[in-house]
């Protein structure tokens, strides 16, 4: 087993930190504060080819795997500036296109995902569904040669940014019952007649937002079903182990920075006769925060080497791990950073407080450590299911 990564992925990352160093916590800062976007970053990364890595090549992409995404939402993340979308648009809709899309998809979307020139949102989660996939209500009909869409989805992120989104739903024909309706991937223009949404008030200090999906009989052409209707389930694990991959390593970055961030005031931060990292109640939160996101790095990279090998089983369960080490190595670098920096620690100046709450999402999404919990202890354990 190889516990090194390529020179061509240690390059990537190098060069994917200097690009997101040229931007930073500073500039993210900015955009909050102004209610602006991160257009200039997304798309110098996207003219770099940075966000079209796992693009296939004869597409305009790097033809490389989720690993290499993962290495890029990382490097950006560690340098102050993470970009979420990553996490949706490159990561679940292209990844699931290029796997299972017909062959007018592949050439319609993923020149766009490999230019980095498209984005586009993914919409699952309802508002009285939940974690529960199987009450899903979003329903698709048909209607004579194409669909009529509808039903809500809630915490939809980018849909303000995004050219289209890619829907979880369900098909009802003739010959369907009710609860037995047979799942379905739709891609629906943000600029659809019946489609709107609306923004959802967040205490989380982001230029990405969060957003209520409301689908009214929205008329799709008989294209915008993603692949087979028959595929569907397979379609979607096949997106949603990528997003807790991305997921682990945007919580990842973040705990580097912070990391970072804390190191150099140890070092530097004199109070008595040496820096305040020569002391042990400094310096083992430090060292205990470093294993941890080395750690989790390790199961992240775990996961992506799994899923690139074609092994989904294997990396839906390390995928879950991953998330799950990350969000809490994560949480913990962000702590001990703000305690290390004591009262300095919530100044905007030094850009940590910010990250407290930004940190604590990586809990709750895209899946609840709750449910990870859940997924290993039937999974991966063989205990009996309580739901």
């Amino acid at each position: 087993m190889v516990f090194s990564e390529s020179d061509e992925r240690i390059a990537l990352r190098s060069a994917v930190f200097e690009l997101g160093r040229k931007y930073g916590h500073e500039y993210m800062r900015r955009q909050v504060r102004s209610g602006g976007k991160t257009n200039e970053l997304w798309d110098e990364a996207g003219k770099l080819g940075y966000l079209g890595v796992n693009v296939p090549e004869e597409f305009g992409g790097g033809g490389g795997g989720i690993g290499d995404l993962a290495a890029v939402c990382e490097e950006l993340s560690a340098a102050g500036c993470g970009l979420l979308l990553m996490v949706v648009s490159p990561a679940i809709c292209s990844t699931i296109i290029a796997r299972y899309g017909t062959g007018e998809q592949k050439r319609q979307w993923l020149p766009g995902f490999a230019q980095g020139t498209t984005r586009m949102a993914f919409g699952i989660t309802e508002p009285d569904a939940g974690s529960n996939a199987h009450k899903i209500t979003t329903t698709a009909r048909r209607d004579g040669d194409g669909w009529l869409l509808s039903g809500r989805k809630v915490f939809i992120s980018g849909v303000d940014e995004a050219d289209a989104v890619m829907i979880v739903g369900r098909i009802r024909d003739e010959h369907s019952r009710e609860g037995r309706l047979k799942p379905a991937l739709f891609i629906v223009p943000t600029n659809a007649e019946g489609f709107t949404y609306q923004e959802i008030e967040m205490d989380i200090a982001s230029p990405d937002k969060q957003f209520l999906l409301f689908l009214d009989d929205v008329s799709l052409p008989a294209d915008a079903l993603v692949g087979s209707e028959d595929a569907a389930l397979l379609q979607l694990f096949a997106g949603l182990n990528p997003e807790r991959i991305m997921a682990a390593s945007f919580a990842i970055g973040t705990g580097r920075y912070a990391l970072d961030k804390a190191v150099e005031y140890a070092k530097t931060r004199t109070v008595w006769k040496e820096p305040i990292g020569a002391h042990q109640g400094i310096a083992h939160p430090l060292a205990d925060a470093k294993i941890s996101l080395e750690l989790a790095k390790v199961m992240t990279q775990k996961a992506a080497a799994l899923y690139d090998a074609g092994d989904d089983m294997g990396a839906g369960e390390a995928a879950n791990m991953a998330k799950y080490a990350a969000a809490e190595a994560s949480i913990k670098a962000v702590d001990v950073a703000v305690q290390t920096h004591g009262g300095n620690g919530l100044a905007s100046e030094y850009g940590l407080g910010s990250l407290i709450a930004a940190s604590r999402i990586s809990r709750i999404a895209p899946v609840s450590r709750e449910m990870i919990l859940n997924f290993v202890a039937q999974n991966s354990l063989g205990l009996p299911k309580s739901y």
